[in-house]
This record gives C-alpha cells, structure tokens and sequence, in this order.
C-alpha cells in the first residue's frame, strides 16, 4: 500500500508539472535524441541552402525568395559582428527574420568572422572569436527574442582552424552558451565542428556531449562541414554514425558540396545517408563564391533560372531538396510531420548505444513522453502534452481501482 501511495504522489506531481508549465516557456524549436522538433512538436529535417547575407547585403531580398522557390525549407544566412567584417546590424536581422518567415522557410542565423580562428598553419587572417560571437548575439537578443518558433542561432561559423587544442574548442563554446543562455536566449542552438567545420581531428566527434551539457535548457544540436575530407560513402556515414552512437544528439551537415577547390566530394553519399538516418542538410552557397570555389555557386551570378551542375544536382537530384525537403509544421499549410510516422530509418535509432543515455527516449521513437526534452527550453511538445496528461491521468485511476 506505501508503494500505491507513493507512485500516486508521483504521478500527480507529474500531472500537476504538465498542468501548470507556463506556455511561453513551450515555445520554439527543441531537440530530443538526434532529433529536432518544431513548436507543434513535430520533427524537423533541414534541407536548405546557404546565403552569404554578410557580403552581399543587396541580393537578400531576392535570394531568399528564390531559394524558398526551390523547395528549401532553411536558409542558414551569413552574418557578422564587426570583428572581421561589416557589423550586420539588428535591423538588417530584423529584415531577414521576416523575410524568412514570409516565405516559410526556417532561418538558421551565424556570425561568420571567427572561421578557422587559431590555424596553426596560419591559414586563417579572421580576427573574430567566439567570446565575441557569443557577445553579438547577446547584444541582438531583444531582436532575436519572440522568434523562437522560426530561426535558430549558429553560434560561429567553423570556429577553429586546424591544429586548434580541443580544450579551446570545447571551453569557449560552454561559455558562449552560458553567456547566451544567461541573456534569456532559449533558441535552439547550433555549434560548429572544429577544423574550418570539418573534424577530420574528431574534435566535436569525440567531445560534443560535453558542450552540450552546458546548456541548462538542453537545446543544442551540432554541425559538420563535409568537404573534400568526405570522399566516400564509408567516411560520411562512419562519421554521421558515430556521432549519434556517441552522443545521441542532433547533427545537421551545415555545409557541402560536390567539389571543393578542386577536389572531390561525396554529395552522392551525403544527401542519401541524410535522408536515411534523419540528418539536416545545408547546401553552400546560394551565389557569390570567389574564383577558388566557384563550382559552389548553386545559382550563376544570382539567376534562379540558371541552376550550376552543383544547384542541379542540389534541388532537383536523387535525395534533393526537391525529392525530400518538408516545410515546417508551424507554418499553416504545411502538411504535419509527426514524430512516429516520420522518425529517423536508422539502425542506430534502435541500437543499445543510441538508447544507453541518461534520460533519452528511444532515438526511433520520440514522443515527447520520455526525458531528454528540457521543460524549460520548450522540450515537452505542445503535441504531446494531451498525452502525457492521458497517461498519467489513467496511471491514477487504475492504482484508484487496485487501492
């Protein structure tokens, strides 16, 4: 009978904590497993283009319609906060916000000016760091508040160069999400690999769980940069693999191609294991690359009439944007996406290893009832809070029956 009395209190703790949960503190984006959830509590997969907003300030009012044309649902738009490039103000951020939600595309919002800070090979003459990115977002953060539910913060662009101690890549991003956190921001957050993004040191592959445990809200997800480290199908998905074995965290691959600077790439491999295991992806760059990359350029010379075989292969290819991209479920017309029926075709979802973290519900199957969705960053879905009431609600009535 004690035990009867004492799972009774629980469960009416639990119902009274889903009862009374403030709404505001529901709102936006959330991750749980390797998955990311949208504010209707359904999963969203990126599958979008990049736009380099930062240096082509007069083109974002057109390229981001005709990147939505495509069928994209995220732009991950360039930005800066002054310490390499041209301060991007909270106007203009303004601007892209409402241009992004205009046209029902997700915005994933980055300072750019730290890319490849450190390289031991001095191949980097970016002044930025991440205490400043950090900094820029708090300076930003009455602009990016109440867009939750549209945009999500990428903290600083492939932060470290190479030869980069992991220490420096691990601490400075904890601090940058504290200070983040600390300034009310509960966004949900990305944080770029080390090795200009690419990782080929496994410095995120090995330690991303430790940057993530320094968000109170646990709201972070994590990006790789697949270049020309890529070059086979057994290297994407070893590395996409391993990441969620290890971490049983959100991967998105912020930025591909299918050639850079003259060598090879795998996109082949990379937008067909996305699709398989449930992974974002992020296609550089809409227009505007330099003579080194010019083979990156989706558009020429910003004609969204005249696709370059990278665009072709992009949007209209097998596992393209086209083929696989679903709009955002917060987004009135969009067909709902719900966690059940569209969850992550993956071995790994199921494995001993995905499911072996504390607190996390099977990777294949996240409801919203089991635990590594934050309360407090908007983790337990909307979606899911009727049947979570139901269950604990029936949990009492049938202990009411056997006591």
């Amino acid at each position: 009978m004690r035990t009867l009395t004492s799972l009774k209190q629980r469960l009416l703790t639990s119902l009274a904590a889903v009862l009374i949960t403030p709404s505001a503190a529901l709102a936006g984006f959330s991750v749980s497993g390797t998955q990311l959830f949208d504010d209707n509590g359904q999963r969203f997969v990126m599958r979008g283009i990049n736009h380099a907003h930062t240096w082509f300030t007069h083109q974002t009012a057109t390229a981001i319609p005709n990147i939505a044309a495509t069928g994209a649902n995220t732009i991950r738009v360039v930005l800066s906060n002054g310490q390499t490039w041209t301060h991007n103000s909270a106007s203009e951020i303004d601007s892209i916000i409402q241009q992004c939600y205009a046209n029902q595309v997700i915005c994933v919002l980055e300072v750019h000016d730290v890319t490849g800070a450190g390289d031991t090979g001095g191949n980097s003459s970016n002044t930025g760091t991440i205490a400043g990115a950090a900094q820029y977002w708090v300076d930003m953060a009455d602009t990016l508040k109440g867009h939750e539910n549209y945009i999500i913060i990428n903290i600083a662009n492939e932060p470290t160069g190479n030869g980069v101690p992991a220490s420096e890549w691990i601490g400075q991003h904890q601090a940058a999400i504290r200070a983040i956190r600390g300034a009310g921001l509960s966004h949900t957050l990305m944080v770029d690999a080390a090795n200009w993004g690419q990782d080929w040191e496994e410095i995120m592959l090995n330690n991303a769980s430790d940057v993530a445990s320094a968000d109170a809200l646990s709201n972070t997800l994590f990006s790789v940069h697949m270049y020309q480290v890529y070059q086979s199908y057994d290297k994407v998905r070893d590395y996409i693999t391993t990441f969620q074995e290890n971490h049983s965290l959100p991967l998105v691959v912020g930025e591909f191609g299918d050639n850079h600077q003259g060598e090879a790439v795998d996109a082949d491999s990379i937008m067909a294991l996305a699709e398989e295991l449930g992974v974002g992806y992020l296609g550089w760059s809409w227009s505007g690359n330099g003579e080194c990359c010019l083979e990156l350029d989706i558009v020429n010379n910003w004609n969204p009439n005249s696709l370059s075989p990278w665009g072709e292969r992009l949007i209209n290819g097998a596992n393209g944007i086209k083929e696989t991209a679903q709009k955002a479920s917060i987004f009135s017309d969009a067909p709902p996406v719900s966690r059940s029926s569209q969850s992550a075709a993956s071995s790994i979802a199921s494995s001993p290893a995905s499911s072996a973290g504390a607190s996390n519900s099977s990777t294949n199957d996240n409801t919203g009832s089991a635990g590594n969705s934050s309360s407090a960053a908007g983790g337990v879905a909307l979606g899911s809070l009727g049947h979570l009431s139901s269950l604990v609600l029936f949990g009492l009535l049938f202990l009411r029956r056997k006591g």
